[in-house]
């Protein structure tokens, strides 16, 4: 990856992480992750190797892990690098053909990062959980909707920034 690659995701994911920080003034166990919304853009802008994508995401989840005040914070260490292979894949195969591709991989690579996040949760962490819901299924129905519109929300972030993002870097590159 090439060091103006290097600062792109940087700047993002540091912008991302300003954001989750903020975040965490709302109450509550769970949070949405704006840090996805960050990190995707700036897989898109940068299409970077899978490998490369894959270490954007770990970053991401370090961050996530550290800025969390959620049920189980070391969930994002496993959530963050595959949803950012699932972003990478997903521009990937949109690119040129749907003019709404960075909504679409992020959207669904929210939603691959959210339910892997929820999963690993609900299996690192499930007496804790039990002592907080009913039972494991209650605590999937109540994320459930929270995954959905952070995905909905990142996915709005990222296709509104893209086209700006991607001028800035086009002008970036004649100086």
């Amino acid at each position: 990856m090439k060091s103006r690659d290097i600062a792109i995701a940087g700047i993002l994911l540091a912008t991302g992480a300003i954001m989750r920080y903020i975040s965490l003034v709302i109450p509550g166990p769970i949070v949405s992750n704006l840090v996805i919304a960050f990190y995707c853009l700036a897989i898109i802008l940068i299409v970077p190797a899978f490998g490369e994508a894959v270490g954007i995401g770990v970053v991401a989840g370090i961050v996530c892990a550290l800025v969390s005040h959620s049920v189980f914070p070391p969930a994002n260490l496993v959530s963050e690098p595959i949803g950012a292979a699932v972003c990478l894949i997903a521009y990937t195969a949109l690119k040129g053909r749907v003019g709404t591709a960075p909504g679409i991989a992020t959207l669904v690579a929210t939603l691959a990062s959210g339910a892997t996040f929820v999963a690993v949760a609900a299996l690192a962490i499930a007496p804790t959980i039990l002592t907080k819901f009913p039972s494991i299924g209650a605590f999937v129905l109540v994320t459930a909707p929270i995954v959905v519109l952070t995905a909905v929300v990142n996915a709005g972030i990222a296709q509104a920034l893209f086209i700006p993002a991607s001028r800035a870097l086009t002008r970036g590159r004649g100086l």
